[in-house]
């Protein structure tokens, strides 16, 4: 009690308890989750459950009455010479055996069967979620890390579900039955049990007390791993370009051997661990044959019954390894459900409201009315209220500096993000009183960072609109200035695309991810900056092209590049997220300075003239 004090003052008595009581709980929240998880996944296959734990428990009657029956064969037929008995009780274990057998057999398939849908089912329930996840949730957990949970910690879970049901529950039954026919057989030997169980799931506390956290370390340091090989593969010619090789391969050293080395502590823990469970197990059956031998010798106890209670010994504590074993499994399978968990578990940030409304008029127009938005933990806004209109048949450029906000305001429209203050409305209903799904169908976007899917020209066209005709493509086509290459190409509309289209150049990755938006034919058209690997002359036949297609719909593009918007019905100057101008490019020439510094700078100072 005089400790205490100390402790509520926050001495360092606090601390360490602190420690142990933050350890404890974050140990048994993990086992709820743990649990929850399972239960959930396992719920639509909870008959095929049923059904294996009632094999498994005939498969574990059968082989706890084997030892009997030879018990029974030694005492009643081999002392007695009864050759009749023996061939008797001989044949119904034979008949035991095989059926034995049998039930094993389809156990192994439904276990088998169990545990891979429970673990498709988890990836379908993680991709999912992750597919509604907006830029926020999936800026918290990171592409790696997400990758890792659909792969790497849904096989752990996989793997824990098969090996509890091909070998734990087994393992458990048969256990508990070995000790009731143990003691059934002979009482008094049975005492040994009374000290080697209680000494095997001491060890086997201990080892879940210190496996758990490791395993949890493990995971997370495998997201690191992977983060970091993305990001090498992904820069390898810049590291080439500025000779950073070595240092490269020294952080990936470092990383792989964080890894290595909590794995190998695991690895000695149980190296540790293993010889004193079989130097329990041993010293047990030496026990019961010290013991057992001088039962025999006084007449208090035939030899076929030292023969049932050895091998019931032996059951006990061959499945209790068995039972170990997998539970050795527990520590990562317990640290990956709290992964997926928290994926699962994580509500997306934009949703459908109840209620969704439907724009009585579609035609395209968007209006930002007072509309501010700041990143979370960033100081000040990105975007600070924004007040304009897009209108329908008209082109409006979005042009300010590096950081100024131009992607975040086109982000905005799809509702990515949601705004801070103020609201976004197309055709008069505010997007987050829209269907999500109901409001990307009315948009075509071309993001800054042109990105083609595995598949062919033509897959990748038809992304937005499956059933576009061949007409359709090549016009689409026609229009991004995308024709005459994609002609050329072997297989035309059948030509092969490497993922993220790294097989094609970055302009004509970026004419074809216009053609995509074009062949969707939506009411609004989001260009953001997609136009910057497009020479001079490719810019401008496909802005002359897309103002004579798309005559009905809004079209916004952002860019850096002032010959891209100069020609735009109505340019937005934005300046540290503010508008510093709104007008055409003659207006702006004559009382925005911003857009004057901008012309200067890229045009020269004849330009502003």
């Amino acid at each position: 009690m005089a400790n205490l004090p100390a402790r509520e003052a926050g001495g360092p008595g606090q601390s360490e308890y602190s420690q142990d009581r933050h350890s404890q709980d974050r140990h048994s929240q993990g086992w709820r989750v743990f649990s929850r998880l399972l239960r959930t996944s396992m719920r639509p296959y909870s008959w095929q459950v049923a059904l294996v734990l009632v094999l498994l428990t005939l498969e574990s009657a059968g082989n706890l009455y084997l030892p009997y029956l030879n018990a029974d064969i030694i005492n009643n037929g081999v002392v007695q010479g009864n050759v009749d008995y023996i061939w008797r009780v001989g044949g119904i274990m034979v008949g035991i055996v095989f059926a034995l057998g049998a039930i094993a057999v389809v156990v192994t398939y439904r276990a088998a069967r169990i545990s891979m849908r429970t673990g498709a089912d988890l990836r379908a329930a993680i991709y999912r979620r992750v597919q509604g996840f907006s830029a926020a949730e999936m800026n918290r957990f990171g592409i790696p890390s997400l990758i890792t949970r659909n792969v790497n910690d849904v096989q752990q879970v996989q793997i824990f579900v098969t090996m509890t049901f091909s070998l734990l529950f087994m393992a458990v039954i048969m256990s508990i039955g070995s000790i009731g026919m143990a003691i059934w057989e002979s009482a008094p030997l049975s005492l040994l049990l009374a000290v080697a169980l209680p000494v095997m799931a001491l060890v086997v506390g201990v080892l879940m007390v210190i496996l758990v956290p490791m395993a949890r370390a493990v995971q997370v340091r495998t997201d690191n791993l992977n983060q970091l090989l993305r990001e090498q593969i992904t820069g390898v010619r810049v590291i080439r370009a500025f000779l950073r090789e070595r240092s490269e391969r020294e952080r990936f050293r470092e990383a792989n051997a964080g890894i290595s080395k909590i794995m190998l502590r695991g690895t000695r823990i149980l190296a540790l661990a293993v010889p004193v469970l079989l130097g329990i197990a041993n010293l047990s059956s030496v026990g019961v044959i010290w013991f057992g031998g001088r039962f025999v010798s006084e007449g208090s106890m035939p030899i076929g019954t030292l023969t049932a209670f050895l091998i019931y010994i032996v059951q006990i504590l061959v499945y209790s390894m068995i039972a170990v074993s997998v539970i050795m499994l527990i520590p990562r399978a317990v640290a990956s459900a709290e992964r997926i968990s928290q994926v699962i578990n994580t509500d997306p940030a934009i949703t459908d409201p109840a209620e969704p409304l439907v724009p009585a008029e579609p035609a395209g127009t968007v209006e930002f009315r007072h509309v501010s938005f700041g990143y979370p933990g960033s100081e000040r806004p990105v975007l600070n209220d924004l007040t304009f209109t897009l209108r329908p048949g008209q082109t409006t450029a979005i042009i300010g500096g590096t950081g100024s906000g131009k992607t975040t305001l086109l982000n905005l429209i799809p509702r990515f993000f949601e705004t801070a203050d103020g609201m976004v409305l197309i055709d008069g209903v505010n997007v987050r009183e829209q269907a999500v799904e109901q409001l990307w169908s009315s948009l075509g976007l071309v993001p800054q960072t042109a990105f083609l899917f595995a598949g062919t020209v033509g897959s990748n066209l038809r992304f937005g609109m499956p059933e576009a005709s061949d007409e359709q493509l090549w016009r689409a086509l026609d229009v991004a200035q995308a024709l005459d290459f994609v002609a050329s190409m072997p297989g035309q509309l059948d030509a092969p695309v490497d993922q993220g289209g790294t097989n094609v150049s970055g302009g004509q990755r970026q004419r074809l991810s216009i053609a995509r938006a074009l062949v969707r034919r939506p009411r609004v058209y989001l260009f953001d900056d997609c136009f910057s690997a497009l020479d001079a002359g490719t810019d401008a036949r496909l802005r002359g092209a897309l103002r004579d297609e798309v005559t009905d719909a809004t079209v916004v593009i952002a860019a850096q590049r002032a010959s891209t918007i100069m020609h735009a019905e109505q340019i937005i100057v934005l300046d540290a997220g503010s508008i510093a101008g709104i007008g055409t490019h003659e207006q702006l020439l004559a009382d925005c300075v911003p857009y004057q510094e901008i012309i200067a700078s890229q045009l020269g100072e004849a330009a502003t003239v």
